[in-house]
């Protein structure tokens, strides 16, 4: 019987052929931890007994969650991060340098067919370079780093087909909210997903990664997305399912014709076409999170925004991917535009998505996000309204203080 990706995968770090459900001991790639989950990781690793990690070259830590930090409890364990990442030879991204998901891309530290964990959730954003990777626990991350393997029950997986060609102002993140209002929260629990097909094909890196990194929207092990047609700094080879690989389902759809899409509160699956809630008031908008924090994402924004003002009851914010985001953002003039526009640029890093620093909205407060939770009380406000989109449908809305559809700003722009 052929095997599916995540089945190849593991079979490849397991040395033995695996099929669905099986349970195999697999040797792991990288590792990843960041300053919400690496001191806990740090204090489980030392009361298993650990004093060096099994491979220092193959571990990361990522000051990103609370950064820089806001109190002197976090900045306490901030400091022990360091001093762990030092003693040990690992390498640490220090406040400022970008999100956990960004720089291990960025960077390299994923590759192609490799099997990677990180003790964050939206791990499974590396899912869009064909590689294998999961959120696990701090104390499991501990083990690792003992060790270098783990045990993994393989998942099954479900195969989604996406055919069409999207139209102006939709994009992958409208895909994906799409999908995951479609399946719904736990409907591919412990499931992988391979997505393909045209839709899925023609998409840029930033816009693969932007699919992979929601798949836990659905509460999937893992995701991967076709790697037809994509484009990386290096040299891979492509790692396929087999033609006669067991799925656990498969669904096809044509997006040709879907609209901008935007998950009302308060959870991801309460997604809605755009026509069904246009015209609600918004006083906050953030672009930034691990899920759309990139440079296409700064440059949909901009192309919206250049020589207009956001609306003055509007607060918006962008944090950057990372400090390479920002750069390539004022050297071709992205960031001066979003600012002239009335943007706020904060650190690059996660503090707004999960609520933790910076850009807390007030009570009974809108806010459009392009980040990828809205749970009661994810931005820090249990009494704020959190609408989920994609950078362009965040950044008309700023324009006009209400969820707007960008298509029409997006063929102005154009002109």
């Amino acid at each position: 019987m052929g095997q599916t990706l995540v089945e190849k995968i593991i079979s490849s770090h397991s040395g033995k052929t695996i099929q669905q459900n099986e349970i195999a001991i697999v040797n792991v790639d990288a590792v990843m931890a960041s300053d919400t989950t690496a001191p806990l990781t740090i204090k489980s690793f030392e009361e298993m007994g650990g004093t060096q990690v099994w491979d220092s070259s193959k571990v990361v830590f990522v000051i990103d969650h609370a950064a820089p930090a806001p109190n002197e409890r976090i900045a306490n364990l901030h400091s022990l991060m360091r001093d762990f990442a030092k003693k040990q030879g690992i390498k640490l991204y220090d406040a400022g340098s970008g999100i956990c998901h960004q720089l291990m891309v960025e960077n390299g530290h994923v590759k192609p067919g490799q099997l990677v964990l990180g003790a964050d959730s939206h791990t499974c954003t590396y899912g869009a370079l064909g590689a294998f990777a999961t959120g696990v626990g701090s104390t499991d991350l501990a083990a690792v780093l003992l060790t270098g393997k783990t045990w993994i029950k393989v998942p099954e997986t479900i195969k989604i087909q996406l055919n069409g060609t999207l139209q102006p102002g939709v994009s992958a993140k409208d895909l994906i909210l799409f999908l995951v209002g479609q399946l719904g929260i736990d409907g591919a629990t412990y499931k992988a997903i391979e997505f393909t097909g045209e839709a899925i094909t023609n998409l840029s890196l930033d816009s693969r990664l932007t699919i992979a990194n929601m798949v836990i929207e659905m509460g999937a092990k893992a995701g991967f997305v076709d790697t037809i047609g994509l484009e990386l700094p290096y040299e891979f080879e492509p790692i396929k399912a087999d033609e006669d690989a067991k799925y656990e389902s498969v669904y096809a759809f044509d997006v040709s014709q879907l609209e901008p899409q935007v998950a009302i509160p308060h959870s991801p699956d309460n997604v809605k076409p755009i026509s069904e809630v246009e015209g609600s008031m918004i006083q906050q908008a953030f672009l930034g999170s691990c899920t759309n924090g990139r440079l296409e994402d700064l440059h949909e924004a901009a192309n919206i925004l250049k020589g207009k003002r956001v609306h003055p009851e509007v607060r918006f914010m962008i944090a950057a991917a990372s400090t390479e985001v920002y750069l390539q953002a004022l050297q071709d003039g992205t960031a001066e535009i979003l600012t002239r526009a009335g943007a706020t640029f904060l650190p690059s890093g996660c503090g707004p998505c999960v609520g933790t620093h910076l850009g807390v909205p007030g009570n009974d407060e809108g806010i459009i996000s392009s980040t990828n939770r809205n749970f009661r009380g994810r931005m820090g406000n249990r009494n704020s309204n959190v609408y989920l989109s994609s950078p362009a449908v965040v950044a008309a809305s700023a324009l006009f203080g209400k969820i707007t559809n960008p298509k029409k700003l997006l063929k102005e722009a154009v002109k």
